[in-house]
């Protein structure tokens, strides 16, 4: 546990939730190998987002890119071309994981063995003791305020639900994945399948 003790954790996805239709609309203008400085600017004068403040605009895209960067080449022409809505914010919560590796520990360490067990009911209390527990041997976790740890708390549940994780009651509900996108992403690496409940592991699938 030492080694990840003074490893940070990216934690800004404070700024909004899932951002569905801002992430379509960048991944379908997304250009490999462009900075972002670059990206940015382009980005901003197409008026991807529908936010008032161009601060609030450039600190949600320059999540939303971060998240789309995370998605493979053929993740991304998935999610514009051929996703459907269900689909869709199953691809953009696989990118939310992979940015945010407290969410990603979160969704296989708490969800998938709350889900595998039948304890379908996810409390706050439940993000509160995760983080308490991670911050234990993280430093960065540990220095966070209980306002900022609140936020999150509350972008993360909203999240949750905007991907279809959790249902309204905050109930976890499986996320079901078609052959071709379950392909895709065991192709970048299988083991990201236990981001959705009730997913297994292509070995041990019936």
């Amino acid at each position: 546990m030492s080694t990840t003790k003074t490893e940070k954790y990216r934690m800004s996805f404070s700024t909004g939730g899932l951002f569905v239709n801002e992430s379509i609309a960048l991944a379908e203008h997304y250009r490999s190998g462009e900075s972002w400085a670059k990206s940015q600017e382009r980005l901003l004068e197409m008026g991807i987002t529908a936010l008032p403040k161009l601060s609030s605009q450039a600190r949600s895209l320059r999540e939303i890119y971060t998240r789309i960067t995370y998605l493979s080449e053929a993740e991304r022409v998935f999610l514009v071309e051929k996703a459907d809505r269900q689909e869709q914010q199953a691809i953009l919560w696989l990118g939310v994981c992979r940015t945010y590796r407290f969410i990603r520990e979160f969704a296989v360490e708490v969800i998938q063995d709350r889900y595998q067990s039948w304890r379908l009911e996810l409390g706050h209390e439940t993000f509160d003791r995760f983080l308490a527990d991670k911050a234990e041997w993280n430093e960065h976790l540990a220095q966070l305020s209980p306002s900022t740890c609140a936020k999150l708390r509350q972008v993360m549940f909203r999240i949750m639900r905007e991907a279809g994780v959790l249902n309204e009651d905050d109930n976890i509900q499986a996320i079901w994945l078609s052959p071709g996108l379950k392909t895709l992403i065991s192709e970048v690496d299988p083991q990201d399948l236990l981001v959705f409940p009730g997913a297994k592991l292509p070995g041990k699938m019936a």
